[in-house]
C-alpha cells in the first residue's frame, strides 16, 4: 500500500489537496501526472531516499510519532526489566555515536576468531546451527507457516536463502546493470572483510576472501529457483519426514538444527526447494573449508554491521543503499535507531501508539466499510458471466469467512524473556534480541496456528491478505490520511481505504489467492472450465503490463506483478461499486469542481504520488511483485470504462485503452 497528508480536527474535510494536482496536464492524457504532478513538485526527492511517495511522508509522520513516544520513555526513570526500560536503553544504545565509534568492530571479534578457529566440518555445521539461533542465516531459512494441506497446524518450513544481493538475478543475468552491482558487491565484501579484520585472522587477502565469498553465492544462486516459480504455491509445498530430509541433504547435522530450535520431536516439514537443500548438502561436503569459514563470517558481519561503527555503517549503505537503491544520504541516526527499537520491540511499541494515536471511532468506520466492500465483491461473485455457479458458491463461501483485522491486535506479545542491557554493546544486545525472537518463532512449530497473531505491526502503513489464515489485516498506522480520513467524504474513503481494503479482498482471489479454500487450504475449489477462463483473462493484465516500458529498454515483468495487479484492478472495481451502493442512488454535489466519480479516482491516485531514481525503478523491477507507482495509476485505470465515464476518456487519448485489450475478473 501507500500514504500521507494530515487530519483537519473540528470541520469536514474535502480530503483532497488541490495542490497535489497538476491541471496543466489533461486527465484523460496522462492521469498520474494530472493527479500527482502537483504532490511531485512540491515534494522533491530527499537526499536519503530512493524513493519517496506519500507513503513514506506518512511513514515519516509515524516515525516522528514513535520517536516523540521513545524519547519520552528514554528521559524517564524505567523499573529494570519493564518494556519501558527496554524501548528507552535500546534506543539510546542506538543513538549513542561516541560509544559504537569507540568500540569499532570489537563487539564482533570474539565470533569471527571462532569462526576462524573452526578446523573440522562437524565444526563448522555447528556453527551454521548457532548462527542460525541468533537470527542469521546461511545457506538457507528455517521458520513456522501454515500448512498448506492442514491450515489449522503450524509446521516447520525450510527455504532457500543465503544470496545476500537478495535475487538469484544479481549474480546470473548479464546485462551492463547486473553485471556493475556484481562488480560493486565484490568491492563491498572486501571492503566489510576487511573492516571486520577477518582476513588478518585467517592470514588471506580480505579480496581473494570476497572473491571466495562471492563465488560460493553465485554457486548457490544457480541452484536457487527463480521468482515466479516461488509464488506459484503447489512449487514450494514438499512436505516430507525429517527422516527423508536426511536422506535428501545428509551432509548437514539436521538432528541438532532441530534440537537448538527445541524441536527434536519434529517428525515432517515442509522443503519448499528440494533441489537448492540438495545442493547445500553437496557444498557442505566438497566446498573448501576455508571458503565455508570466509562465508560464515561474512553472514555475521554483513548482519552486524548496521549496528556498529560509522565506518561498517557507512560501507554498508555505499553498497546498499547508494549503489543498488541510488540514494544519496544515509538516514539520520535518530530514525534507524526508531526502526530498530520498533522491529525488536515492535508490539510493545504498538501498544503505546495506538493509546495516543488510534481513535476508536475510527476502527468503527473501518469495520462498516469492509462490510460494505464485502457485499459489492458478493454482488460482483454473483454477476459474473463467466464463472459457474458451483465455484461462485465456493468463492462466495470464502469471502464470508475473511478474518477481518483492523488496528491493532486484541492480545499483546509478551517480550519478558527480553534483556536488554546498556552496559552491553549495542550489537549485543540486537543478538540477545535475535535469539528471543527465534525461540519465540520455533515455539509456535508444530503447534495450531493461531489465527487471531498479526503479521504486521499496528504502527505499520501498510496492509495484507494472509491466504492461509484467509485473513485481511489493517494496522492502525496506516488508518491515516490519504488512505483513511474520518473528516473527508465517502468518494474520497472509498477511492483510497476503500480501494485498499477490496485490493486486500482481491487477493483472495488473485493469480495465487485463489488456489487456497475458505479455510486457507492449498485446494482446487475452482472447476477446470473456470480455472482455464481465469487463466485466460488474467493473461490480459500479463501482456498489459510487459508491454509498459519503465525506462528506456526496460520492460515490466507482467507475470511477476500479477498478483498485485489483479489485487489493484479488482480493489478499485469493488470499491467503486461499494461506493455506489453507499450512495444509493442519490447523486452527490461536486465538491471543489469535481464529481464523486471523479474525486474517487484522484483520491486513489493520489496514494501512488512519489518521486524515485532510476536505480530504484531498476531494483524494484527486479525485485517488486508490484508495479511502480505510475503504473498502478496509468496501467490499471484504462481498464475501467468507470474512469472512463468519470473524465471523459475517448479513443485516441493516452488513457484510453481498446475494449478488446481490457481485462475482465472479478
Amino acid at each position: 500500500m501507500i500514504a500521507l497528508s494530515s487530519c483537519h480536527s473540528g470541520k469536514k474535510s474535502t480530503g483532497i489537496d488541490l495542490t497535489n494536482l497538476d491541471t496543466t496536464v489533461m486527465p484523460q492524457q496522462d492521469f498520474y501526472e494530472y493527479a500527482c504532478g502537483g504532490w511531485i513538485k512540491k515534494n522533491p526527492l530527499k537526499p536519503e531516499y530512493a524513493r519517496y511517495g506519500t507513503f513514506d511522508q506518512l511513514r515519516e509522520n509515524n516515525q516522528s510519532q514513535l520517536n516523540d513516544l521513545i524519547n519520552e520513555l528514554s528521559k524517564g526513570k524505567n523499573a529494570v526489566g519493564s518494556v519501558q526500560q527496554k524501548i528507552a536503553d535500546l534506543y539510546n544504545l542506538g543513538m549513542d555515536e561516541a560509544t559504537l565509534n569507540a568500540q569499532g568492530k570489537e563487539p564482533i571479534q570474539a565470533e569471527l576468531n571462532a569462526i576462524a578457529a573452526i578446523s573440522t566440518r562437524e565444526a563448522l555445521k555447528a556453527k551454521v546451527v548457532e548462527l542460525h539461533t541468533q537470527q542469521i542465516s546461511p545457506f538457507f531459512y528455517f521458520f513456522g507457516e501454515a500448512d498448506f494441506a492442514n491450515s489449522d497446524m503450524n509446521i516447520g518450513w525450510l527455504y532457500q536463502g543465503g544470496l545476500n544481493l537478495g535475487d538469484r538475478d544479481y549474480y546470473l543475468e548479464q546485462d551492463a546493470r547486473s553485471k556493475e552491482i556484481r562488480e560493486k558487491y565484490l568491492e563491498h565484501i572486501g571492503k566489510i572483510v576487511a573492516l571486520s579484520g577477518y582476513d588478518k585472522m585467517v592470514n588471506a587477502d580480505a579480496n581473494a576472501l570476497a572473491k571466495k565469498v562471492f563465488d560460493l553465492e553465485t554457486r548457490m544462486a544457480k541452484a536457487s529457483m527463480d521468482k515466479l516459480d516461488q509464488r506459484n504455491p503447489e512449487k514450494v509445498y514438499h512436505k516430507i519426514s525429517v527422516e527423508e530430509l536426511n536422506k535428501i541433504a545428509p551432509e548437514f547435522t539436521w538432528s541438532a538444527y532441530f534440537a537448538a530450535a527445541n524441536l527434536s520431536d519434529m517428525k515432517e516439514l515442509n522443503v519448499s526447494q528440494p533441489d537448492f537443500i540438495k545442493d547445500i548438502s553437496t557444498i557442505l561436503k566438497s566446498e573448501d573449508l576455508n571458503t565455508l569459514k570466509a562465508y560464515l563470517a561474512w553472514e555475521y558481519t554483513n548482519s552486524a554491521a548496521s549496528y556498529l561503527s560509522d565506518d561498517f555503517v557507512n560501507q554498508n549503505f555505499e553498497f546498499y543503499d547508494k549503489v543498488l537503491s541510488g540514494s544519496e544520504e544515509l538516514r539520520p541516526r535518530w530514525k534507524r535507531s526508531v526502526g530498530v527499537v520498533n522491529s525488536a520491540l515492535g508490539e510493545a511499541v504498538g501498544q503505546a501508539y495506538v493509546a495516543k494515536y488510534f481513535p476508536a471511532e475510527s476502527k468503527e468506520r473501518m469495520l462498516k466499510l469492509v462490510r460494505n466492500l464485502q457485499a459489492a465483491l458478493a454482488d460482483r461473485i454473483n454477476n459474473l458471466s463467466w464463472m459457474t455457479n458451483d465455484t461462485k458458491a465456493k468463492a462466495q463461501e470464502k469471502l464470508a469467512t475473511f478474518h477481518v483485522k483492523i488496528g491493532y491486535p486484541d492480545k499483546w506479545r509478551n517480550y519478558s524473556k527480553l534483556e536488554i542491557k546498556k552496559e552491553d554493546s549495542y550489537w549485543a544486545n540486537i543478538l540477545r534480541s535475535n535469539k528471543c525472537d527465534f525461540e519465540y518463532l520455533m515455539s509456535e512449530v508444530n503447534k495450531p496456528l493461531d489465527k487471531d497473531k498479526w503479521g504486521m505491526f499496528p504502527q505499520t502503513v501498510n496492509a495484507y491478505y494472509n491466504p492461509t489464515t484467509n485473513e485481511i489485516c489493517f494496522p492502525a498506522g496506516i488508518l491515516q490520511p490519504p488512505f483513511f480520513n474520518k473528516d473527508a467524504d465517502d468518494a474520497v474513503n472509498y477511492g483510497a481505504i476503500g480501494v485498499v481494503i477490496g485490493h486486500e479482498m482481491t487477493h483472495g482471489f488473485d493469480d495465487q489467492g485463489r488456489k487456497y479454500d475458505s479455510k486457507g487450504n492449498l485446494k482446487d475449489w475452482w472447476t477446470a472450465e473456470d480455472a482455464a477462463q481465469f487463466d485466460q483473462r488474467a493473461d490480459v493484465l500479463v501482456k498489459h503490463f510487459s508491454q509498459i516500458e519503465v525506462l528506456p529498454g526496460l520492460m515490466a515483468n507482467g507475470k511477476f506483478t500479477l498478483g498485485e495487479n489483479i489485487a489493484d484492478f479488482g480493489g478499485l472495481q469493488v470499491a467503486y461499486a461499494a461506493l455506489q451502493k453507499a450512495q444509493n442512488g442519490k447523486t452527490p454535489a461536486p465538491i471543489d469542481g469535481f464529481t464523486a466519480d471523479q474525486r474517487f479516482f484522484i483520491a486513489y491516485a493520489t496514494l501512488w504520488a512519489g518521486n524515485i531514481r532510476d536505480k530504484e525503478i531498476e531494483r524494484l523491477t527486479k525485485m517488486d511483485v508490484h508495479s511502480l507507482g505510475r503504473w498502478r495509476v496509468n496501467g490499471t485505470l484504462p481498464h475501467l470504462a468507470t474512469f472512463d465515464r468519470a473524465f471523459n476518456v475517448q479513443p485516441g487519448d493516452g488513457m484510453y485503452l481498446v475494449p478488446e485489450k481490457r481485462a475482465d475478473i472479478w
